[in-house]
């Protein structure tokens, strides 16, 4: 929708003119009328026109000043302006300013000025198209260079220089000049990457986020520093330096990082931890350095958030993690039943210091972790208290990508509180385990349509049945449920992401754009772009 700012001392034509355009029905929103230039110029400072219809005579600050002002904040305004002069200078200082037409409201016909927007209306809709194309273009041009970037790194690591000349030209090309210099590898990670996945909803757009910010900085630093990406949460920050005596490295390097991470993380709102290698001389060294840097995976396991360490050779505990099981699983199993929902924090909080304080090897402390949350999980179903589709694979999966164990302790926390939740919901909401199943396949679905033939026959019922089953349960219909869990999901979506509503409506499975909008309306009460309004004006 096209902002539209009115602009006259004389109200009687400000009113005729906002009840005669139909705004709506031209993609367009009339976003405020204005009795001089001055009031307008300060409203558009906090939102910004995208058209201005305008008088010429007014007190304070005269239409022709308000054109000048605005355009010297946003050059592409259309504006027309509307006006009881006819006289010629008028209409030079108009044309000078480049000012789409004017109008006489002596001779003022609604239509005209309808014609008039929806020219405006056309020529923005070119220029947004020419900006998305060419934007497009950008975009694609930065992936194809971040993937030459990404295979250069990776056969520097995983294959042998064959030419040295050749390695060097070709770092060049990206940026990084080393003939004659030092460099310091750096090894960064994302931290936090399960929630940081799910903000930005895809990998492309989570690195793109963290790649775009990293470049802009090293850009303003102008000191040779290059990022190369590994994989979605990894990267190489390689620094070169002229070395020296004077110098040192590490410790200017420790001051640039830290800069950076606080930089990232009130941007992108992205936290970043690194592991700082040994300099290097020659592509060779820097090639061992890497791949060394590549196999911290042990020192990084038990890193904090937001840390900045050099690499070192980590020491893993030899003692039998599993001999403490039986403590933690009683514990954990005590507190989950009895629904101690205090107890929970304090009891992940005390093994995982343990945990921390051993330093077991990381695959040995998520399969104790996994056997300890499956062993809950099914002691928890066979007193038909909870119902999870997760299956083994999926909480694998989901332990496998998590690098640190900061972040196993947040995920362990979530999972045995929502856990406590559903049991506790269980026993208010209903015995009937159909309902709790039905619910559980809706939130592992959520990116497509669901229909209630669909689940009945996935619980083995019959529709109808399923159907009367599930209103008597719940107070709501199947339907209903669908809708509600589908606009919650959307609202995460408007809140956390720049996803555009026909994208967030395409990742909930509707293909049609105007009935998601329709139905995001009837449960929410209004709709995607108020509510993404609404939530952005609440947070200010």
């Amino acid at each position: 929708m096209y902002k539209v700012m009115l602009v006259d001392d004389d109200y009687p034509v400000l009113e005729f003119l906002s009840e005669s355009i139909p705004w709506d029905k031209l993609g367009m929103t009339l976003i405020g009328q204005y009795e001089n230039g001055a009031v307008a110029l300060e409203a558009a400072q906090a939102q910004m026109p995208d058209i201005v219809v305008t008088d010429i005579g007014m007190p304070r600050m005269n239409g022709l000043e308000l054109i000048r002002a605005l355009k010297e904040l946003k050059p592409g305004i259309r504006f027309a302006i509307l006006s009881c002069h006819s006289e010629f200078h008028y209409a030079q200082q108009a044309l000078k300013l480049n000012v789409q037409d004017y109008l006489l409201k002596d001779t003022l016909d609604p239509d005209d000025l309808l014609k008039l927007l929806e020219q405006f209306k056309a020529s923005l809709d070119e220029e947004q198209g020419r900006f998305e194309q060419q934007n497009e273009l950008r975009h694609m041009v930065n992936r194809n260079r971040e993937r030459h970037k990404e295979s250069f790194i990776r056969s520097t690591v995983h294959e042998p220089i064959l030419s040295v000349e050749s390695w060097l030209a070709e770092a060049e090309s990206f940026g990084l000049q080393l003939k004659g210099r030092i460099c310091l590898p750096v090894a960064c990670y994302i931290d936090g990457q399960r929630s940081a996945r799910q903000r930005f909803v895809t990998d492309d757009v989570l690195r793109f986020a963290v790649n775009n910010i990293l470049e802009e900085i090293f850009r303003n630093e102008q000191n040779g520093t290059v990022n190369f990406t590994y994989d979605v949460l990894r990267s190489y920050i390689l620094i070169p330096s002229q070395g020296g005596l004077k110098t040192n490295p590490y410790d200017e390097a420790v001051t640039f990082l830290s800069k950076l991470q606080s930089t990232v993380e009130a941007t992108v709102k992205i936290k970043l931890s690194f592991i700082i290698g040994k300099t290097c001389g020659e592509p060779l060294e820097l090639r061992r350095e890497l791949a060394e840097l590549l196999g911290s995976s042990g020192q990084r396991f038990y890193m904090r958030s937001r840390s900045v360490e050099k690499k070192e050779q980590p020491f893993f505990s030899k003692a039998d993690l599993f001999e403490s099981y039986d403590e933690a699983v009683s514990g954990f199993r005590e507190a989950l039943i009895g629904g101690n929902a205090a107890a929970v924090q304090p009891m992940v909080s005390h093994w995982m210091k343990y945990l921390r304080k051993e330093r077991f090897r990381p695959d040995t402390v998520k399969d104790w972790v996994l056997k300890l949350v499956l062993d809950l999980k099914l002691k928890l179903q066979s007193m038909q208290l909870f119902r999870n589709s997760s299956s083994v694979e999926v909480l694998h999966r989901e332990l496998l990508e998590m690098d640190t164990l900061e972040e196993i302790e947040d995920w362990m926390i979530h999972f045995f509180e929502s856990s406590l939740a559903v049991v506790e919901g269980v026993k208010v909401l209903s015995k009937r385990t159909e309902v709790l199943d039905a619910c559980q396949y809706v939130s592992l679905h959520l990116n497509r349509k669901i229909s209630l033939d669909e689940v009945a026959e996935h619980l083995y019922m019959n529709p109808s049945y399923f159907s009367r089953l599930f209103k008597k349960e719940t107070g709501e219909t199947f339907i209903e449920y669908v809708n509600r869990m589908k606009v919650d999901r959307a609202k995460e979506l408007l809140d956390q992401t720049n996803l555009s509503v026909a994208k967030i409506g395409e990742a909930l499975g509707y293909d049609n754009h105007s009935y998601f909008i329709k139905m995001f309306k009837s449960v929410a009460g209004v709709t995607p772009l108020e509510y993404r309004g609404e939530s952005a004006s609440s947070r200010v």
